[in-house]
């Protein structure tokens, strides 16, 4: 059961073991339990990892507990920041705690995921929908259909008037775009914004060509971008192999450019317009 719940524990399953009170309150003493929450402890260390936390709070939370908002996002690979603040969504009261938000909803569309129970992934996205930034909400639809756990009709369903983070899912979902799950970076998804944005012919992202993986790929014109965020191109070593690269993709007949951060997020007009001469 401790090692099902990465190290962490309750204080009815340790009764359940057999354990009682006193001998709870002597293991507490010596240093065989440590408490995390009221009633709940990790056995034998205090260095809890993330999946012990999680597992944690659903047991203060109690048995009709999910995991809710960012935390079942990162339990359904929604997104992809770890959640430093732990969020419940429970049907009785509960308070929450310094790392435990808890919501209460007395109807919960709860759903499993690795073990863990969490809202559904329609619930997941509409609660995100009320507390992140619509890019992050538009990223975490792509991630959804990516991984193809997207119901757009279970979505309809849970979106209505007066519901919190409603108006922006919709939103999300009209301006869905898929192609943002295939991105691996942010210079990544903002270029293909911009391509968005300035209503040019999308790129496939990420894709094979020959042995190489390029960033952006224009197939039909023969274009391949590159794109170069920060310091991740720096160094002599770094740099002969970008040209390498692109000697072996035009040997392919791609014509290859690079945009920089800088380009793309403070020059998007440049950019456009370069894109433009060379997909015409």
């Amino acid at each position: 059961m401790v090692a099902r719940q990465s190290g962490v524990i309750s204080r009815d399953q340790l009764r359940d073991c057999g354990l009682s009170d006193t001998m709870i309150a002597r293991w507490l003493e010596t240093g065989r339990l440590h408490r995390l929450h009221r009633r709940v402890f990790a056995v034998g260390h205090t260095s809890v990892p993330l999946d012990g936390r999680l597992f944690a709070a659903l047991l203060y939370g109690g048995d009709d507990a999910v995991l809710s908002h960012t935390s079942a996002a990162w339990v359904w690979s929604l997104i992809d920041t770890e959640p430093k603040r732990i969020h419940l969504t429970l049907p009785g009261r509960r308070s929450s705690l310094p790392g435990v938000r808890v919501h209460h909803s007395r109807q919960i569309d709860r759903a499993e995921r690795g073990g863990f129970p969490v809202t559904s992934v329609a619930r997941t996205l509409l609660d995100i929908a009320g507390m992140l930034p619509f890019r992050q909400v538009r990223r975490a639809l792509a991630e959804a259909e990516y991984r193809k756990v997207l119901e757009p009709a279970e979505i309809h369903a849970i979106t209505g008037s007066g519901r919190r983070g409603s108006r922006a899912l919709r939103l999300a979902l009209a301006k869905h775009l898929p192609e943002l799950a295939e991105t691996v970076s942010v210079l990544e998804e903002r270029f293909l914004e911009l391509c968005e944005l300035a209503a040019l012919p999308l790129p496939q992202v990420n894709r094979r060509a020959g042995l190489m993986r390029v960033d952006a790929i224009w197939r039909n014109e023969l274009l391949a971008v590159e794109v170069d965020g920060g310091d991740a191109h720096a160094g002599l070593g770094q740099m002969k192999r970008d040209r390498e690269r692109e000697l072996a993709l035009r040997a392919r007949g791609f014509q290859v450019v690079r945009y920089t951060w800088e380009q793309v997020t403070r020059r998007p007009d440049d950019v456009v317009d370069d894109l433009r001469r060379l997909l015409t």
